[in-house]
Formats: structure tokens, sequence, C-alpha cells
């Protein structure tokens, strides 16, 4: 049987949507889908006006837009070193930027919160391809569990709430992104950014090798940051339950293949040498992705090597 889903003009006419991290990376994607499916009336609060940790500026955020509709992007994020070296910061803020602001919306009788967790929420030795119902079986992986059970606070929350108060929470599990606009810093990017920066910079200076961490055997999942939006888009306009939402592409390749494929990607000829004295993180990633097509026919559609020249070029033009 067919599913009708509402006419995405219609959905959003009139609505009013406040996207928090709408001005970020992700948030920019999320910009773009919104507008193309009909939305006019998109509020972004900013960094600088808005400290979401504080509930004085969250109350003031809310005043400000008067959502029928909020999209919770914003968070604390990074990789393994940016959690390792700060895991209070990330536990605290990811929480106190959440559980409060979620509170707040039902409290005013916003219509509908989507919320978006991360894949770090799930078990370290979670069974590949990671199934939605696995995601209390054990405790995340050290390095990033105070981010990732932060975020999974808002599973818990807006489960808690619809049961008590029909609040229409939904809570979706975006894997790891990549794309254009992406956060190319060192120091706080994740490991696409990264090895497009080792790569291209190394390649510039002529250096003969580039160092990575770990031994490449992990595998990741990536998925396009457009892919991702439109998915968390249409859960916005199609999904109304309590279940959580896996987001991804449904694809796995090792860090050693990715690598090797960036460094054919930007040119970079010399040697990839790993360093097995960092840690690997989390041994495989790899989501099932059957439940967003079953719920809100959402599938990805961007090839990864076109989403990887995408990236590089915007990295080229950008820096």
């Amino acid at each position: 049987m067919e599913k009708k889903y509402p006419d995405p003009k219609e959905f959003w006419a009139g609505k009013r949507v406040c996207v928090t991290g709408g001005a970020g990376f992700l948030g920019s994607f999320v910009q773009e889908v919104l507008r193309e499916r009909g939305a006019t009336d998109i509020f972004i609060p900013t960094i600088e006006k808005y400290d979401l940790t504080q509930l004085e500026d969250i109350r003031r955020m809310l005043d400000d837009s008067q959502p029928d509709l909020i999209i919770h992007l914003a968070a604390l994020a990074g990789g393994i070193g940016a959690n390792r070296a700060r895991p209070a910061e990330f536990f605290y803020k990811n929480l106190m930027m959440g559980v409060p602001l979620m509170h707040e919306a039902w409290a005013r009788g916003v219509g509908k919160f989507v919320a978006i967790g991360t894949i770090c929420a799930y078990p370290k030795y979670t069974p590949v391809p990671f199934k939605e119902e696995n995601l209390w079986d054990g405790y995340p992986e050290e390095t990033n569990a105070p981010y990732g059970l932060a975020k999974k606070m808002l599973l818990v929350q807006a489960q808690a709430y619809r049961a008590q108060y029909g609040f229409n929470a939904i809570y979706l599990l975006p894997v790891n992104l990549y794309g254009p606009r992406d956060n190319f810093d060192l120091e706080t990017s994740h490991v696409i950014p990264a090895l497009i920066r080792k790569m291209i910079e190394a390649q510039e200076r002529g250096d003969k090798q580039v160092v990575l961490w770990g031994d490449g055997s992990p595998t990741r999942e990536f998925f396009y940051a457009g892919d991702a939006a439109r998915g968390i888009v249409l859960a916005a306009e199609r999904y109304n339950g309590p279940e959580p939402v896996n987001l991804g592409s449904g694809m796995e390749i090792s860090i050693k293949d990715l690598a090797e494929l960036i460094a054919r990607l930007t040119g970079f000829e010399g040697e990839i040498v790993w360093d097995t004295s960092k840690p690997n993180g989390q041994p495989r990633r790899r989501l099932d992705v059957t439940r967003a097509k079953e719920y809100f026919d959402f599938q990805a559609e961007m090839p990864f090597e076109e989403g990887l020249r995408r990236t590089i070029a915007w990295f080229r033009q950008n820096r």
C-alpha cells in the first residue's frame, strides 16, 4: 500500500521553524532543503546572540522565534582527539543545550520537536549493521561516550514526554557526515575533512609521507550532508513516532581505503604511515537504514566518490 504523505508546500505553509545550529555545517544544508520544500519562515539562532546552554537564552530564543516546529541540530561535536581532551564539556554542553530546550518547547506548546542524536550513542560492540533496537545493548565507545550519552538522553526525554504529555518529539541518528562547508580545523574536525586537508597540504609542501592515527582497520559509514538534511526535513514532515530512526547511506569503508581514495582524489602521491600508538575508535560502523525508508521514504542518493570530489573542490576554493 502506497503511503500518503503531506504535500510539502502545504505542510510548511505558515509554519515558523526554528533550526538550532542552523548556521553550522549541517544547518546550512537543512536551510536549503527547507526553502526548496516551501518553508519561508525560518529562524536561525546564532551562538553570538544565544548561548543555548543557558536557560534564559533558551527562553529568549523561543520568545524571539515563536516556533511551530524546532529542528535541534546544535551540538558541541568533534573527532576522537577533541572528545578525549574535553569529555566534561562534551557531556555538559550537549545535555544542557538539549534537555532544557525540549522541556521549554513542550511547556510552550511547540507542535513538533526534531531531535538530532548521534551515532556515538551506539554501544561499542554493536552488531553490524547497527539496528535501532540495539541502542541500549551496551556502553558506547569510551572516547566519545560522554558526548554520545548526553545526546542519547534526548531520546529518553522525547519518549517520556510523548508518553506522559503526548508531545510530538522525534529522534534521528545520523551517521558520520561530510560535505562542502565542513569543519577543516585539524584540532576539532572529523576524519574526512582532516584527511583532505592533510593530503592537500602535504602535497603542496612536497612531503614524502602523511602520518595518520590508528592502524586504518576501523570501518565507517559516511553520509553526505545534503542527503542528511533531506532525511531530517522529510522526517519533520512525515514521521511522528516514538522509535529512534537511523539516517545514513548504508555503505561501509575502512579508514585505510578511505585514506587511499582521498590521496587519489587530491593527487597526493606520498606514503601513508599509520601511527598505531593512537586509538582507532569504534571498530566498525554501518547502519541499518531500513526504518527511514519504511517510516518516511528516505534513502541517500549522493555517490560517495562524487560527494568527496565536491568536498575537496569546496576546500580548495574556500581555505
